[in-house]
């Protein structure tokens, strides 16, 4: 039986296009963008699904079988961006060039093949995949899947963010209490005490945690020694959705500043501001 693809919320175009809806001079549209990034990442997603559960069924965590989906994924991502848009950038993890231009290689694509791949190893339905656009280092929009949920996040920069065709927000509450949800990383007992009066959740997949978030069902996530890679995506969803990145001093977190690499030993909150001290009063560290 074939599975139905997700709904999807008609987007507007925003401030940065001309009536049109385009985005330079070229005549590329938003709306031709994301046709592309919707349609990838759901086709990725059904690939994915191929390895899904077919591991050694005497092994947990078989990494041959994360590995060769991962690989696979990553080459079907970078064959449709060939075919479709051949001179846009494509992230690889390493420094970019960092020159503003107006030639269609302004464009960059992050695409993040497999989040929480020991639920995914494991035959655990949350995990996912993401694709964000940038344009001379600014976010254009980002799109997360969780193809064994059918879950669609995503969101344009500056617009709204959705999930399936149903607009989301982060979580409305002034206060935490018995029944707020706190998602941590694997390693959270490591580095924190908790007197966090709700539900603490590790749910094994980042930006799931971070689009649970940013759609109200809990509080706040604590992430830890993330790459741009993993959150250029989900940045640009809990923005939409009204919530941000917040180092544990209080601080914004500049995301595009680690555009090299990972955000080494920086725990990050993705949350409602106007919750930050009252969940960082709740966390003691220990180292």
């Amino acid at each position: 039986m074939a599975r139905a693809k997700p709904r999807i919320a008609a987007l507007t175009t925003n401030d940065t296009t001309s009536k049109e809806g385009r985005l330079d001079h070229k005549h590329v549209a938003v709306e031709e963008l994301e046709t592309f990034a919707r349609e990838t990442i759901l086709s990725a997603g059904e690939k994915a699904l191929s390895f899904y559960g077919q591991g050694v069924p005497e092994v947990k965590f078989d990494r041959a079988l994360g590995t060769e989906a991962e690989l696979q994924l990553n080459h079907y991502f970078q064959e449709a961006l060939q075919q479709r848009f051949p001179e846009h950038q494509l992230f690889d993890g390493q420094d970019p060039d960092d020159g503003y231009t107006h030639e269609a290689r302004r464009y960059m694509w992050v695409f993040d093949p497999l989040d929480g791949m020991s639920n995914f190893m494991a035959g655990i339905p949350i995990w996912g995949m993401s694709v964000a656009l940038l344009e001379n280092f600014w976010p254009v929009f980002g799109y997360c899947y969780m193809p064994a949920t059918e879950d669609l996040f995503y969101a344009r920069a500056g617009q709204a963010a959705y999930r399936g065709d149903a607009q989301i927000k982060v979580s409305s509450q002034e206060s935490i209490n018995d029944e707020s949800v706190l998602l941590n990383f694997s390693r959270f007992h490591q580095y924190y005490r908790s007197n966090f009066p709700g539900k603490q959740l590790n749910l094994g997949c980042t930006s799931a945690h971070i689009c649970y978030v940013a759609m109200g069902r809990a509080e706040a996530a604590l992430i830890a020694h993330e790459s741009y890679q993993d959150l250029a995506a989900v940045r640009v969803i809990m923005q939409a959705a009204g919530g941000k990145f917040m180092r544990l001093d209080g601080t914004m977190f500049p995301i595009a500043e680690y555009l090299e690499g990972d955000a080494g030993d920086v725990h990050l909150l993705a949350l409602a501001p106007a919750l930050f001290d009252q969940i960082k009063g709740c966390l003691q560290n220990i180292v």
